[in-house]
């Protein structure tokens, strides 16, 4: 991990795209901008954290087995796919 110190005002340069400012120090608490792409995603880490575990959860859910949704459109009067 690279640790760099920086004062207000000062930034960081991540590659040619993002950029990191410290905006304001109050105390134990430092408000940081970024300035990256709108197609780059930027989360705190535990929002990222829950994104993660949704992401897993959703791909852990049992694939639905085709026969039976057949049986079932079937029997919802509708045509068979």
């Amino acid at each position: 991990m690279l640790v760099l110190t920086r004062k207000v005002g000062e930034s960081i340069n991540i590659g040619d795209n993002i950029k990191i400012s410290i905006m304001d120090v109050k105390g134990r608490s430092v408000r940081v901008g970024v300035e990256a792409p709108r197609s780059m995603s930027i989360h705190r880490e535990e929002i990222y954290s829950k994104i993660q575990e949704e992401n897993k959860l959703a791909s852990s859910w049992q694939k639905v087995d085709m026969t039976s949704l057949k049986d079932l459109m079937g029997g919802m009067g509708g045509k068979k796919p």
